[in-house]
């Protein structure tokens, strides 16, 4: 039988590797008979309820068994994974691009250093699907990931970022917490696993943590009135996009999960345009448009 680690993303969904099936173009192409494990990794740092009837599709589209597999697993339980992978084809299905992970690129390292083949399908991420809002995708800097502020925890080292990216002129994609699975304090000192109910944070909360910080710091990198872009549920059928200052967005409820939040810098002519339709309208502070294709 043929070696080799093979991946698969899944984002909204793509399978790679042999198989892909895609919502965007209803592509499907034929599972490669090699396969003797899939696994499905939906990893909850990037995804939300992409799998709701899945165990009705695994039994129509690939026609063997399917191990759902959490970050935890992936993780505690690699070992195993590339032991089978090194007799038998293994493909993980990945919501988003397989690399925007550090989990799927520590596999890759340590898929290579036992000699096992890696072949990878891309796709497409909230990274370049933000560009849905007209922001050109070539003048974002660095990206922030903003964290859950707890009482003894409120890390701001993504101000930095920001204000560097705000200096330049560039526009910063926020990446907002996600908690999913996380284990209490208490069950890890008694050393029985017990979980926190799953927390998606919202581009609200992040407005708030982000003013917080500005007004601790003092530096004006932004303020109440500086221009953001809020996305909800991006590759959905009802996916939200809305364009408004910081102040005005806070007032508008984004819905479900998942959410991110853009920091608009300078803009061209072009971009200004495409943002119009998103804009609010300061009286009545209810978006022109909510993008839903």
């Amino acid at each position: 039988m043929r070696k080799g680690l093979h991946g698969s993303l899944h984002f909204s969904p793509f399978l790679w590797s042999f198989f892909t099936r895609s919502l965007y173009s209803g592509i499907f192409q034929p599972l490669s008979p090699f396969f003797s494990l899939l696994l499905l990794l939906l990893t909850p740092f990037s995804s939300f309820g992409f799998w709701v009837g899945f165990d009705s599709l695994q039994e129509k589209l690939y026609g063997k068994p399917v191990t759902v597999a959490d970050r935890e697993m992936v993780e505690e339980k690699a070992d195993n994974i590339l032991s089978e992978a090194r007799d038998s084809d293994v493909a993980f299905l990945v919501v988003g691009d397989p690399f925007g992970a550090t989990t799927h690129t520590d596999l890759v390292v340590r898929a290579k250093k036992l000699g096992v083949d890696v072949k990878v399908v891309y796709n497409a991420s909230v990274m370049n699907a933000v560009g849905v809002c007209g922001l050109q995708l070539y003048h974002y800097g660095e990206t922030v990931s903003i964290p859950f502020f707890t009482e003894t925890w409120r890390p701001d080292s993504f101000y930095e970022k920001i204000q560097r990216n705000c200096l330049l002129g560039l526009h910063t994609l926020c990446l907002l917490d996600i908690r999913v699975k996380e284990p209490t304090l208490e069950s890890l000192c008694r050393g029985r696993k017990q979980y926190e109910p799953p927390r998606y944070m919202t581009i609200n909360t992040a407005i708030e943590q982000l003013l917080e910080v500005e007004q601790l710091r003092g530096e004006s990198t932004y303020n109440e009135d500086t221009i953001c872009v809020g996305f909800a549920r991006l590759g959905s059928e009802d996916q939200m996009v809305v364009a408004g200052s910081m102040r005005q967005l806070l007032m508008i409820d984004f819905g479900a999960p998942l959410h991110c939040l853009v920091i608009v810098g300078k803009t061209h002519p072009v971009e200004d345009e495409m943002l119009d339709f998103y804009k609010l309208e300061e009286k009545t502070s209810e978006p022109n448009d909510k993008e839903t294709a």
